[in-house]
């Protein structure tokens, strides 16, 4: 039975979409925080009497921005590629195809033979969509911690206004 390469390059396209995605969900939640510690830095003035009415608002505020600098971490982490270099030299790596084959020529004649052994091919493209498997993994769980945290630090902002409200209402 013959395998159809198409399959593993469709596999490998849907990879790339899924970094893409992980990178565009970091991005996200990384411009959410700076749209909201811009909005802190613009009005700390204003909020200055707040801070003066009692130590909660500067503990919440501790706990916000160590949330959001924990979220943001992990944003940054997201976008850090984690290349696993413990395969063999393959032709679909990026960095093996400029550092492994030596010349330009070197590389097409090492392509073209593994394009002409199909168990070759397979196994190397097999590699590469474990590769593309591992970064997504990884990017995917930082990603998930960055947006708890984000959850997090917006919870300390709520938990912050509600008290505020209720001091003010209260007087």
């Amino acid at each position: 039975m013959t395998q159809d390469p198409n399959n593993y390059w469709e596999q490998l396209e849907r990879l790339e979409k899924l970094i893409r995605a992980s990178e565009f969900k970091a991005g996200i939640v990384f411009s959410f925080h700076g749209l909201i510690l811009g909005f802190f830095v613009d009005n700390l003035d204003r909020l200055r009497p707040v801070y003066e009415e009692g130590p909660i608002f500067i503990v919440l505020s501790i706990l916000w921005l160590m949330s959001a600098l924990i979220s943001i971490y992990f944003c940054f982490k997201c976008f850090k590629p984690q290349i696993e270099s413990r395969y063999a030299s393959n032709v679909f790596f990026f960095q093996d195809a400029v550092k492994s084959y030596g010349s330009q020529e070197e590389y097409v004649k090492e392509l073209l033979q593994v394009n002409a052994d199909e168990n070759k091919l397979f196994q190397q493209l097999g590699e590469q969509i474990h590769a593309e498997s591992k970064i997504i993994d990884e990017k995917f769980r930082v990603v998930q911690n960055a947006i708890k945290f984000f959850v997090l630090s917006f919870i300390f902002i709520i938990i912050s206004a509600l008290i505020w409200v209720a001091q003010i209402y209260m007087v």
